[in-house]
């Protein structure tokens, strides 16, 4: 039975851009591998200008909340330094020439079946494959696999995408829901948990019909109300099993742990194809994109060449996002690449540019009325602009989703998210400079 959750939103959806267009396939002729993909330490390089490197070879690592990365082309590393990212940042990063061979790293190994090989075994592959959460978190999947040994008895698997635009985890389940069950059995192995539950939104009746046929018994499926931000963690997890993560708390609280879809076929790839996580269904959407399609790029595809894969603009974009309009980051420069948490790449037209009348809070209470973590948005935002450090707290500016209901029905179009990653960062670095005391 589906239960609801306090808050959210109803956006336009938008899926009806891209939402039949099949996976295809994108093939670069160089790509950007970030060190800083996850979260956690960023990975150190292991290999050098001029190394020939192949598809899964291990090219960064570190110690500590890390997950390596693999080159996902073959052929020749042309530079190391710091690239534009996605998250508006210049991070650590390899350049890749592709050979456009493809050839696969021979240290590979496929597996038929995962009988014998223990729950640390398993996570260790998926450690060494570099998986993290693929729907944006990109929180190691091998850390959060571990900390749920012997704490979950319920496993979801998020099928929601309840982001407007967003269509690739939609094609992926439809696509090949085989491998997104192959990977819920592996961590199903894992965690033992009594039971397990597939939740998608109601309006991708394909592949709620594609996940049923192939199901065999391996999860409960079930169609959720179509409601943004239906796919955030703990609010699925009310949504499923009517249980809500106490403020600052995970998951596990409560007993649960939490997949993506495309985590689920990572975990396939890596531990019966021996593939790491190498490659990534991607939207590349909106108005200002002449042919909106789900692309299958290798991790470190230029933004460039996946506007250019959709056939490029249609008109001048006024806004570019990785990601989707409410949780989306706003990008300065299409020479930043995909990495492993990057689902679409939406660019608004000039049609799209909301318009202000009154920029100014007149304490309408739509934003509270929204928020799903119960928070109150117009004093947060206050606290913000302030800088008053001891009102973010107490008004818990950390347990922030930052899914940007609240900015959707503000009616002066206050950049509220916006506001709430500032005041977050403002309290991290109070908290930083107090520990250097």
């Amino acid at each position: 039975m589906a239960h609801s959750f306090f808050g959210g939103v109803h956006p336009k959806g938008y899926k009806e851009l891209s939402c039949q267009m099949p996976i295809t396939p994108i093939y670069p002729k160089t790509v950007t591998i970030c060190m800083s993909q996850h979260i956690g330490a960023p990975c150190k390089p292991l290999v050098s200008i001029g190394d020939r490197v192949t598809v899964g070879q291990k090219i960064g690592d570190g110690q500590g909340l890390c997950a390596p990365v693999h080159a996902s082309v073959s052929g020749e590393v042309v530079r190391i330094g710091p690239r534009p990212a996605p998250t508006g940042t210049y991070v650590e990063s390899i350049v890749i020439a592709s050979d456009g061979k493809y050839t696969l790293c021979p240290d590979l190994q496929k597996r038929e079946s995962i009988q014998g090989l223990s729950p640390e075994e398993l996570i260790s592959i998926i450690r060494e494959a570099g998986i993290t959460g693929m729907g944006g978190a990109g929180f190691p999947t091998s850390v959060k696999l571990s900390s749920g040994l012997g704490k979950v008895d319920t496993v979801l698997i998020n099928g929601a995408e309840c982001e407007p635009y967003i269509t690739s985890d939609d094609r992926l389940m439809q696509e090949a829901p085989e491998r997104i069950l192959r990977g819920i059995s592996v961590i199903k192995t894992i965690l033992q948990p009594k039971r397990t539950v597939i939740g998608v939104e109601n309006n991708k009746p394909q592949a709620i019909a594609a996940l049923r046929q192939a199901l065999q018994g391996e999860a409960e499926l079930l169609p959720l109300r179509v409601r943004y931000p239906q796919g955030a963690e703990k609010q699925l997890i009310q949504a499923v099993t009517g249980r809500q993560v106490p403020p600052g708390g995970l998951p596990a609280a409560v007993g649960c742990a939490v997949f993506n879809v495309a985590t689920c076929a990572a975990i396939c790839d890596a531990v019966f194809e021996g593939l790491p996580l190498v490659r990534r269904a991607v939207t590349v959407t909106g108005k200002a994109i002449a042919k909106p399609c789900n692309l299958l790029a290798p991790i470190g595809t230029s933004f460039e060449d996946l506007v250019e894969a959709a056939g490029g603009f249609a008109s001048q974009p006024y806004k570019i996002f990785v990601g989707g309009p409410m949780m989306g980051i706003a990008q300065h420069t299409l020479e930043a690449s995909t990495i492993k948490g990057n689902n679409a790449l939406t660019c608004y037209s000039e049609a799209d540019r909301p318009a202000s009348v009154l920029p100014y809070c007149i304490r309408c209470g739509k934003c509270v009325e929204a928020c799903p973590m119960q928070l109150m948005p117009l004093f947060l935002h206050k606290a913000q602009v302030l800088r008053d450090l001891e009102a973010l707290e107490a008004e818990h500016v950390m347990d922030c989703i930052e899914c940007g209901s609240c900015a959707y029905g503000c009616p002066a179009r206050i950049p509220l998210v916006q506001s709430f990653r500032t005041g977050k960062k403002l309290l991290r670095d109070a908290k930083a400079k107090e520990g250097k005391k």
